[in-house]
C-alpha cells in the first residue's frame, strides 16, 4: 500500500456512505494519532484499538444526528500525497470553511489540528481537511 491514511480516509468514507455505526481499519501510529484526532474534535463517537495478528485494528464508531441520520463527517480530503507532499510554515497554517473545519497536520509535535499548531506556533505537513 502506497499511501496508509487515503486508504484510512477511504474506509471511512465508504462507511459513511454505506450507513454503517462502526468501521474497522488495520492498525498504524499515524492512524492511531489520526483517530485520536476526530475523536477529540467530535467527529466520530468513539474508537477502540484491538492488538490482534501482527498489526492489529482500529474500531471505529461512527458519529450520527439521531433526528435527521445525517453523520457528523459531511467530507474528507486528502491534502498531502506520496507524490506531492503539501508543508506550511507556521503564518501560512490553512482555515477550512473559515474555521467551521479543520485541517489534520503532521508536526514536529505530534499530529493535531490547525488551530492547535496555530496556537503553538509551528508548521508542517497538512495531511486533511475534515468538515
Amino acid at each position: 500500500m502506497t499511501d496508509p491514511i487515503a486508504d484510512y480516509l477511504t474506509r471511512l468514507r465508504n462507511a459513511i456512505k454505506a450507513s454503517h455505526r462502526i468501521v474497522e481499519i488495520p492498525a498504524s501510529n499515524i492512524k492511531k494519532e489520526l483517530t485520536k484526532v476526530l475523536h477529540d474534535k467530535g467527529y466520530i463517537q468513539n474508537y477502540k484499538f484491538e492488538e490482534v495478528g501482527p498489526q492489529g485494528s482500529i474500531k471505529i464508531a461512527l458519529k450520527y444526528n439521531p433526528s435527521t441520520k445525517q453523520n457528523a463527517i459531511v467530507s474528507l480530503a486528502r491534502v498531502s500525497k506520496p507524490g506531492l507532499r503539501k508543508y506550511v510554515k507556521h503564518d501560512e497554517l490553512p482555515r477550512v470553511i473559515n474555521g467551521l473545519g479543520v485541517a489534520i497536520m503532521s508536526t514536529s509535535k505530534g499530529v493535531m489540528t490547525d488551530k492547535e499548531a496555530r496556537t503553538e506556533g509551528i508548521g508542517g505537513e497538512v495531511l486533511c481537511y475534515v468538515y
